[in-house]
């Protein structure tokens, strides 16, 4: 094959047939020339997809089935010096591989990608899996502007995890900015992306969270403060998140970027999973658009349905893309990049849009079926309109043994994974010597205890009724186990609330005066903790043949202090409460006592109003 190509390999020709009409002459007195020319046009289709390929240089339109993209990987190892047949390797790393199990799983392309001062340089030894590399950059670059992320110039796969993907971005970053040691950093409680700085060497400035009725928000004019506070040439760059689990919403990544644009300090975007959300995608155009991106960091198997392994870095700027591939240490892994080339051939154009369409759609349908659930159970939906990918319910009226915790264990032991139960003041967790309290929730309080789930790409409706079915189920048999926790019915039935406005804090409140206890959060305040006080005197009267018909006062005091322990044994575990100003300090750096103080804002029984979504607005 000659031509022009993908640095200077083939786009493919009007020769490209010649190999299928030599079959054909010269199997002429063996077969039929008939039966031969119908094959020909058959294989001649086949290759016409890979020059099409290799000429687009793009997703194509359609995806590819099986057959076809078996041919082209087969052509595509015979590229590399392994499978040469005159080939005699004696150097220490010839692509020699002991198990040939090992080597069909690999389509014998065992010389990985790069060499070792850049990942992004071709391979001597491997042009195959050199062009296999180049055009899987190309498709996932088509992939993320269809997704929506329309300003990045350049983009690269890399077989390491979101976390190690990020520390890769930082250390470039830190090789262009000798003397700045800081990573601002809004608390999103996941540990690879805090432990990515400091895998580093680099010191987290965590920035506190606000309260805005159920959602936890990035406070931008704390991240702005904190900036200010350790000098702008002190701080590394800015580390945003703009995919999470609810009820934390997206980084507003647009107001982020203006202030690191007006600032000039670099923004690093961790996007996990946030391509399959085009309200997040369009977010970070804008950013990009109007203020100053760096890099966007994403997984591979969270958005393109790959094993877990690999992530895309995208860059606005191709002179700093090529940076940090140039500080890759050592050639790479061709694994990661090899499931994502077959992917993205398999679902072409059409079952990407296909599948980011779908998920959408089954956002709004799951969302409705555990907000019918929950108001059978005196539960409700968190309002975290901001969050287009994760949401979540209340569990307050599950207190019995065990907490809401139970509830997980009980969900996860019955086959549902992905499901996160965060208990209310949960324990403090404590990260390379930093403290996070009340760890899960992404804030220190959180007026409530709740269940998150998803509606990931892939997911199906099946996966969401059968979800729901064992849901159902699982909420019974925790019922039948604890008598003591009943059911808030009278939730279902009582008006709903109505907004209200704080003339201070210009924050909309919800009042409902037929709202039962149970269902109501306390303020940040007073953190009390709920008690089962009614539930234990319901369960004395209804026996009363247990109770001695005569008592010593000394019986009746131990009984007494029976009583008064009894609610407290089944209570969830919770961190005391902490003042207004009290932020999660370092042991090691007291970095984090510059931060925003959290402003936790949550009212009675919060309810969500439209205007509060910052993201939305862009």
């Amino acid at each position: 094959m000659d031509g022009d190509g993908v640095e200077g390999l083939p786009t493919g020709g009007e020769g490209g047939s010649s190999s299928s009409e030599d079959i054909t002459v010269m199997g002429a007195g063996l077969v039929s020339v008939a039966y031969l020319r119908q094959a020909s046009q058959a294989r001649n289709q086949r290759t016409a997809m890979i020059k099409s390929l290799l000429s687009q240089r793009g997703m194509p339109e359609e995806g590819w089935d099986d057959r076809v993209i078996e041919q082209f990987l087969s052509e595509l190892s015979a590229m590399d010096s392994n499978n040469f047949p005159e080939n005699i390797g004696v150097g220490e790393r010839e692509a020699r591989v002991f198990s040939s199990l090992v080597s069909r799983r690999h389509i014998w392309m065992s010389h990985g990608i790069g060499r070792s001062g850049d990942i992004n340089a071709e391979q001597p030894k491997a042009a195959g899996s050199s062009l296999l590399y180049k055009l899987t950059n190309c498709m996932t670059m088509d992939a993320l502007h269809i997704a929506g992320i329309r300003g990045v110039k350049a983009c690269m796969v890399v077989p390491l995890a979101t976390g190690m993907s990020v520390s890769l971005v930082l250390l470039t970053l830190r090789e262009m900015r000798p003397n700045a040691r800081f990573v601002v950093w809004p608390r999103m409680d996941q540990k690879s992306c805090f432990k990515a700085i400091c895998t580093c060497g680099l010191v987290p400035v965590v920035v506190e969270n606000v309260i805005k009725g159920d959602e936890v928000a990035a406070d931008t004019d704390a991240v702005e403060a904190a900036i200010t506070a350790h000098g702008t040439e002190n701080v590394l760059c800015v580390l945003t998140t703009s995919s999470c689990f609810a009820p934390r919403c997206p980084d507003n990544v647009v107001t982020v970027g203006s202030i690191c644009a007006k600032l000039a300090v670099p923004h690093v975007i961790n996007n996990a999973f946030g391509l399959q959300s085009s309200k997040t995608t369009h977010s970070i155009s804008e950013a990009i658009r109007t203020g100053r991106v760096d890099a966007i960091v994403q997984s591979t198997d969270k958005n393109f349905l790959v094993p877990v392994g690999g992530a895309v870095i995208a860059c606005p700027s191709k002179q700093f893309l090529d940076q940090i591939s140039k500080n890759y240490p050592g050639r790479a892994s061709l694994s990661p990049i090899l499931d994502l080339f077959i992917t993205l051939l398999s679902m072409g154009k059409s079952g990407y849009k296909g599948l980011l369409d779908e998920r959408k759609e089954l956002f709004g349908y799951f969302q409705n079926r555990v907000s019918e659930f929950a108001q059978t159970e005196g539960e409700r939906l968190l309002l975290t309109p901001g969050n287009g990918i994760s949401f979540g319910m209340t569990l307050n009226t599950f207190t019995g043994s065990g907490g809401a915790s139970y509830l997980g264990s009980m969900l996860f032991s019955r086959n549902c994974s992905g499901v996160r139960v965060q208990g209310r003041d949960s324990k403090s967790n404590t990260i390379n010597s930093f403290t996070f309290a009340n760890y899960g929730a992404h804030t220190s309080h959180y007026h409530c205890q709740y269940l998150t789930m998803a509606c990931a790409i892939g997911t199906t409706r099946k996966d969401i009724d059968t979800f729901m079915l064992r849901l159902q189920k699982t909420v019974k048999e925790y019922r039948s186990k604890h008598p003591t926790t009943t059911t808030a019915t009278t939730t279902t039935t009582t008006p709903e609330p109505t907004l209200t406005t704080d003339p201070q804090s210009h924050t909309p409140s919800a009042t409902n005066n037929n709202t039962p206890p149970v269902s109501q959060p306390p303020t940040p305040t007073t953190p009390e903790i709920p008690t089962e006080s009614v539930t234990t005197t319901t369960q004395s009267s209804a026996h009363p043949a247990k109770l001695k018909p005569q008592q010593t006062n000394k019986g009746k005091a131990r009984k007494q202090k029976r009583n008064t322990n009894t609610p407290q044994q089944n209570q969830p575990t919770a961190v005391p409460p902490t003042s207004e100003t009290q932020t999660p300090t370092p042991t090691v750096e007291p970095v984090t006592t510059t931060t925003s103080t959290p402003q936790h804002q949550s009212p009675p029984a919060p309810a969500m109003p439209t205007h509060h979504n910052d993201v939305d607005q862009h």
